[in-house]
């Protein structure tokens, strides 16, 4: 598992399936050939997504950074179309830590989408229970009245099975909330209308976690936005104002999706000086 040290914060990253996904729908609007020299495709057009929470530990605390893919939530239908040949090992990847579900003290989601939500819930018997029994999970207030309430188009990633077994655990906030001291969520709007970024500084040492904003290190050009995000242009200037932020103070930049990277560290010029490279 591949860890990152940013000031009093430890990242490490779990086990928490893939997908593949197509690679026209990822880039939106932007041109085969030049996204497909930044990021590889299958003969299918499709690109491989990880769904990997980033466990934070901070102070004694344990935070998980969204949920993964979890397990058996979907039917064989969704496999294929969502193009999921692993699924999660959340638990297995604490176990090798030495750390228990039962630890983790909060979840921080960015967004409430299948893909990062499924791995909220478990089977145990035939029931859905939290998987993560004591874990406060912080969202947007409005992802969370969306999660609840989803309109013609979100109601296919925003599923029953993924809140109602944890709704009593949830803390909504309104634009802004810190968790702890130096680690905060944003809400920025854009791939989904209660969207939110994760900060944490301590001193010079930044990270900034863009979830689905910028969902890989394919993603840095401000203009290359999802064609699911639901606010597109929300999406292009939200990146670049953290774009902006984080070049000034050469801030990492963490991954939920990317195959191949999971942080990147950029100076005030945008160019990379550091990076996690995924093991492959």
């Amino acid at each position: 598992m591949e860890t990152l040290h940013v000031g009093r914060a430890k990242l490490t990253w779990l086990s928490g399936g893939v997908t593949h996904l197509d690679g026209g729908a990822m880039f939106g609007v932007v041109p085969k050939p030049l996204w497909s020299r930044k990021y590889p495709h299958n003969d299918k057009n499709q690109i491989e997504l990880r769904t990997d929470p980033i466990l934070l530990e901070l102070d004694g605390k344990k935070f998980l950074i969204d949920a993964g893919i979890g397990n058996e939530k979907m039917t064989d239908k969704q496999l294929r179309n969502f193009g999921v040949d692993e699924e999660s090992s959340v638990e297995d990847s604490l176990q090798q830590l030495g750390y228990h579900s039962r630890e983790i003290d909060g979840i921080l989601m960015t967004h409430l989408h299948f893909d990062h939500a499924c791995g909220l819930t478990k089977w145990e018997d035939e029931n859905l229970v939290p998987a993560f029994e004591n874990a406060v999970i912080y969202t947007s207030s409005v992802e969370w009245n969306e999660m609840k309430n989803p309109n013609l188009r979100s109601r296919n990633t925003y599923w029953e099975e993924n809140w109602k077994p944890i709704q009593d655990k949830v803390r909504p906030f309104e634009e802004s909330m810190e968790i702890h001291e130096g680690l905060h969520m944003i809400h920025t709007g854009g791939h989904s209308a209660g969207h939110s970024v994760i900060k944490f500084g301590d001193g010079e040492d930044l990270f900034i976690h863009m979830a689905d904003i910028m969902p890989t290190h394919a993603h840095q050009n401000v203009l290359w936005v999802l064609a699911y995000d639901d606010y597109p242009v929300t999406s292009v200037h939200q990146k670049e104002d953290w774009m902006k932020y984080g070049y000034n103070r050469k801030a990492w930049y963490t991954f939920y999706h990317d195959a191949y990277y999971r942080a990147l560290q950029f100076n005030q010029d945008g160019d990379v000086v550091n990076q996690v490279k995924r093991q492959r």
